[in-house]
């Protein structure tokens, strides 16, 4: 077999795969000498951008996935007439970015963050496969641990966990106030970490709280 029958075939892999295609399924697929994956898709991609085709390969969940390109998701949408989009509420998308930023977390450290139950939340996120359960804390009455799931790479175009945008750079590019501002930092940093009693007119004009 020769290195163009092996682009093909990887291609048609990519073509046929419902989740994100690895080296270790490629390697399982080929009996012997299995292509190296990250060679084939650049070599790809480069003959998708040479015949300016409205698609390319991107790295996602630790794998590779065949997506469109972002000047085509509006005609994307018209034809799925959103039926194909993930649906989720506020509600799932708040407590989701908590266990996104913050995992392992338990429910009761969403709650605390959140200012309100999250069972019902939690339970549709499970069911949905976005969040799993990762262990037991070991705190009193040892509560569950969630986590995200590759799944929700997958749905969000990631390839791993670092790649979601710092909260701080989404609290400087968006228009939140002060103390919306302040909870955005405060998310990202650990329990240990957090930092001493700010208020919000002092997060405004940048000064720093005396401890």
């Amino acid at each position: 077999m020769n290195l163009s029958e092996q682009i093909q075939i990887v291609e048609a892999l990519l073509f046929a795969s419902p989740e994100p295609l690895t080296q270790t399924r490629i390697n399982l697929i080929f009996e012997t000498d299995p292509p190296k994956l990250d060679d084939t898709v650049k070599e790809l991609n480069h003959n998708y951008e040479k015949a300016n085709r409205s698609f390319r390969i991107q790295g996602i969940a630790g794998g590779f996935q065949l997506t469109t390109l972002p000047e085509f998701d509006i005609w994307i949408k018209r034809m799925l007439d959103k039926s194909g989009k993930l649906a989720l509420s506020t509600a799932a998308m708040e407590t989701l970015a908590i266990v996104a930023y913050k995992q392992p977390i338990s429910r009761f450290n969403v709650e605390s963050i959140r200012g309100v139950d999250c069972s019902g939340v939690i339970k549709t996120l499970l069911s949905k496969n976005l969040v799993r359960i990762k262990g037991r804390d070991e705190g009193p009455g040892r509560p569950l641990l969630y986590a995200i799931t590759d799944k929700f790479l997958e749905n969000f175009g990631l390839n791993r966990i670092s790649d979601l945008p710092k909260l701080k750079e989404i609290a400087d590019l968006t228009d939140v106030d002060a103390a919306e501002k302040m909870k955005l930092m405060e998310l990202q940093l650990k329990p240990s970490e957090q930092p001493p009693d700010i208020s919000p007119d002092d997060l405004a004009t940048g000064a720093t709280a005396q401890t």
